[in-house]
């Protein structure tokens, strides 16, 4: 399962065409902008167990998110730094230690055609982006002249995202959302279960929807509801009263009651989970979540302006 992925295509759900985009959207990011490149160019997004990569021209790239034990011809290399391949140079991946996706992001990006403003890639509906399998060659944007010149300049430039700003998971990890519109309608002693238990990340969890296990939960009002729009991060009440929480392939919209929304700094974090991990929930006030937001944008923010020094 490795694809070809940018932040989503917007402005079509109203056609029934679902965003998709990366899953870990903030290590997307952070490895584009220690690249010097826009925070929205195409990256490769894969899982384990991994790719092997061969690199047919000289090449400038990073590896974040999920760390799969990396190596550049058998000598291991670090995630969230940057890296030069030559030709011929192999990319392998050893040992699953922690997380579910990692990023893959090279210098200029890769030449793609964009379908509807987007190089996310559909598995669904089957267009956009690329479906990575043996055999498939990307090319790059960089040709060697251009390339070794960006070389120069980031000899000057950080090397690595700051530990600070990079998603951390742990085993126990606790989500922070926001109360949906159906979170009233669950009964007294399902709504302490929300906040009061530990949640399984289920093994029919994909890019679509992570589905959890744990206590089941009740409606007071059982009436039926009519289908609205969902989100990336929508939890919703299943018939058989567990959760999903809906992910990068959601769908665009769903009749399930809407429990809540997981904030947009924890998303990427949500997304690094591995099956059988425990989940915990807390509420917070929209007001908190922008707040916790805006704190973590100023502090990309920064870190962009420190590598466009270097631009």
């Amino acid at each position: 399962m490795a694809t070809v992925q940018d932040l989503g295509r917007f402005g079509y759900q109203e056609s029934g065409l679902n965003p998709s985009g990366a899953m870990d959207t903030i290590s997307m990011r952070l490895i584009n902008i220690l690249l010097g490149n826009d925070e929205n160019e195409a990256v490769i997004e894969f899982h384990y167990p991994t790719p092997t990569i061969t690199f047919e021209e000289h090449a400038i790239f990073v590896i974040a998110g999920a760390d799969f034990s990396p190596t550049l011809n058998r000598n291991p290399i670090d995630n969230w730094k940057i890296h030069t391949a030559l030709p011929g140079d192999i990319l392998c991946f050893g040992k699953k230690v922690k997380g579910e996706r990692a990023y893959l992001s090279v210098k200029g990006g890769f030449k793609l055609p964009k379908v509807l403003e987007s190089n996310s890639t559909n598995l669904r509906a089957g267009f956009g982006g690329m479906k990575i399998v043996k055999g498939t060659s990307l090319e790059l944007n960089l040709k060697n002249g251009t390339l070794f010149e960006a070389s120069r300049k980031l000899n000057l430039a950080p090397k690595m995202v700051n530990v600070n700003l990079r998603p951390y998971i742990k085993n126990d990890q606790e989500i922070r959302i926001v109360g949906g519109s159906d979170l009233e309608s669950l009964d007294l002693d399902s709504r302490n279960k929300i906040f009061g238990q530990r949640f399984i990340v289920s093994g029919h969890s994909d890019r679509m929807g992570y589905r959890l296990e744990g206590d089941s939960l009740n409606r007071d009002k059982g009436a039926e509801l009519v289908s609205s729009s969902v989100a990336f991060g929508t939890i919703q009440l299943l018939p058989n009263g567990q959760l999903i929480i809906l992910m990068a392939d959601h769908q665009t919209t769903g009749g399930y009651p809407k429990i809540g929304n997981v904030i947009s700094t924890d998303i990427p974090i949500l997304a690094q989970l591995s099956v059988g991990q425990h989940i915990t929930f807390r509420e917070i006030t929209v007001e908190v979540a922008e707040q916790i937001v805006l704190k973590q944008e100023r502090e990309i923010k920064k870190f962009k302006a420190a590598i466009e020094l270097y631009s």
